[in-house]
């Protein structure tokens, strides 16, 4: 992943996005594609990467990569923001990098395989499942 230049700055006009508010969508739009196991990890206060981290799975390589560009699109549209993706031409496992919110959409044998949810939540009792 790289860093981000400070140039890449919304400048579209419109008022900053909250974080809730994107990661309201987020959930939003992997609860809309179908997306299976979704969890959010808050990270405020445990990491400085983001304010939340949001795990799910796709069936198939083919629905990572629609989930994954949806969501790209959608944020883009609704709040004027480019994000990174990394991982879309194989789509095992699609990262999406929004700033505040992290996303990684994986098929759910690599998803097993990384167990993202158990290394960020070790001890963490505050780790919620966001189930539509």
């Amino acid at each position: 992943m790289t860093e981000h230049p400070a140039e890449a700055a919304d400048t579209s006009g419109r008022p900053p996005a909250s974080v809730d508010e994107l990661h309201k969508l987020v959930l939003k739009s992997l609860d809309d594609d179908q997306a299976q196991e979704v969890v959010s990890i808050p990270l405020a206060g445990k990491s400085n990467i983001a304010d939340h981290m949001v795990i799910a799975s796709g069936r198939s390589t083919r629905q990572v990569a629609s989930m994954a560009v949806k969501l790209a699109d959608k944020i883009k549209e609704q709040f004027g923001r480019n994000v990174r993706i990394e991982g879309l031409p194989a789509a095992d496992w699609v990262l999406i990098d929004a700033d505040d919110v992290i996303v990684h959409i994986f098929r759910p044998e690599v998803r097993n395989f990384y167990n993202l949810e158990r290394m960020w939540a070790f001890g963490d009792e505050s780790m919620s499942a966001a189930r539509g």
